[in-house]
């Protein structure tokens, strides 16, 4: 009889909440990756700004200038807050697939030793199966011996 894990459901289940999770973490990556993305345009359009700022002679549109800066100055910090949230939000999917790792290693530990046990009890019951069967031979030999010996006594 082949071997078979008694709690090979709940592994099964342990596994794939596991995967699931680290699809959360995959989304929590992808999200904080898009928001640096954003930041990072955020602070190209600061710097182009500020390069036609300074080539343009006409003072006139400065202040039009200085507003749109401010607007994305403080586009850049609510980014960054937003960055900031997105990593926190990312480490605690972190600590739960850490979480979901050890409770799927201690139950693979569990069925490996399991599984152990198995084959040393397959082990001892092929070795008394063998043993019987040597118990029997011999007392068929000494059987056959004896009945061999009665048969010369005899004659």
């Amino acid at each position: 009889m082949p071997f078979r894990y008694r709690l090979q459901k709940v592994l099964d289940f342990r596994i794939r909440k596991k995967e699931e999770q680290l699809q959360q973490v995959i989304k929590a990556k992808n999200e904080v990756d898009r928001i640096q993305g954003l930041i990072d345009e955020n602070k190209e359009e600061i710097s182009g700004v500020i390069k036609i700022m300074r080539s343009t002679p006409d003072y006139r549109l400065m202040d039009s200038y200085d507003k749109y800066l401010k607007h994305l100055y403080k586009k850049e910090e609510e980014l960054i807050k937003q960055r900031t949230e997105a990593e926190r939000v990312l480490e605690a999917e972190k600590q739960k697939l850490i979480e979901c790792e050890k409770e799927v290693k201690v139950l693979e530990k569990h069925k490996e030793k399991a599984k152990e046990v198995y084959i040393e009890e397959e082990k001892q019951a092929e070795n008394k199966e063998l043993s019987e069967i040597a118990v029997q031979k011999y007392f068929q030999k000494t059987k056959t011996q004896k009945e061999e010996e009665s048969e010369e006594n005899q004659i």
